[in-house]
């Protein structure tokens, strides 16, 4: 049976043309380059090479083989290279689930000089796990889960890469828009615009709202942000939306955030990965490059 190594034999023989000089070039003894040949030749049951004075010339058989060896080689080779890059975690397909709606505006700014600074691994974004990361992860349907709300289990690993506050969204003209701060009674004669996620995992009620035991006068789910503030900025309601993402659209919309609170509702974004996976070049250039991405938007 051919095996890797007699390719490679008949290559270097090929190559350099005395069984010295491939003996060399295979860091083995001239002998034992000798026995190699005289055995695959035997297994084959024909002649790869006929003697020309101190030179080798290939016979039919031979050429036929080194054919091979010249198109088998290069892929053995460039395969293997693949693999130590995998295994040096500087190639591979990084794939993120999200549990946050407007986190997609931050990830746009982390993948971008991602993907630049690591071409060889593609990115993919899974946006059916934006309520259900944490089986994603153990299930590896996903290698990163991009969260403001971490649940803590035995494997994950969770680093907080962005801090920021979480703000009322209202219009310019809004009777709330000069406030310092808001409080939960200002709100239970308005409309509250949020995702489609269920309250107990919306900031405005869990830390906001519930405690005072305030509800709003109205309740409507908008799942684009950009929807959402477009009827922000036309006085259909009010929304809650990270600090530094209404600054943004701000710049262009008549829109603007107003503290939640006299201490306001700080929040984090935190990227979890499963424990194992801790080593990966790659994983871990996301996650920094992640908290660089901080710096710009504060």
């Amino acid at each position: 049976m051919l095996e890797r190594s007699h390719l490679a034999i008949i290559a270097a023989v090929d190559a350099r043309g005395t069984l010295t000089e491939a003996a060399t070039s295979l860091h083995l003894s001239q002998s034992a380059l000798s026995h190699a040949i005289r055995k695959l030749e035997h297994q084959l049951g024909t002649a790869l090479w006929e003697k020309e004075g101190r030179l080798l010339r290939l016979t039919q058989a031979g050429e036929q083989m080194l054919l091979l060896a010249k198109r088998l080689l290069p892929q053995f080779e460039h395969t293997e290279q693949l693999l130590k890059q995998f295994a040096r975690g500087q190639r591979g397909a990084l794939r993120i689930g999200m549990e946050c709606h407007p986190c997609y505006q931050w990830l746009l700014k982390v993948i971008t000089p991602f993907l630049s600074e690591w071409p060889d691994v593609d990115v993919d974004v899974k946006q059916k796990f934006q309520f259900g990361g944490i089986g994603a992860l153990f299930s590896y349907d996903i290698d990163i889960l991009v969260t403001p709300d971490p649940l803590r289990q035995s494997g994950l690993l969770y680093t907080p890469v962005f801090d920021y506050e979480q703000v009322l969204v209202v219009h310019n003209e809004h009777g709330l828009a000069h406030k310092t701060y808001v409080v939960p009674e200002d709100l239970i004669d308005e409309t509250l615009i949020s995702y489609p996620v269920e309250r107990e995992r919306l900031d405005i009620y869990s830390e906001f709202l519930s405690p005072a035991k305030c509800v709003p006068k109205e309740h409507k789910e908008i799942e684009a942000t950009n929807i959402m503030l477009q009827m922000v900025a036309a006085g259909r309601g009010v929304a809650a939306l990270p600090k530094w993402l209404v600054e943004e659209y701000a710049q262009t919309m008549p829109i603007r955030g107003v503290r939640m609170g006299k201490q306001g509702i700080a929040k984090q974004i935190f990227l979890g990965i499963r424990r194992s996976d801790e080593s990966l070049a790659y994983l871990a250039g996301f996650i920094e490059l992640a908290g660089r991405v901080q710096t710009s938007l504060k």
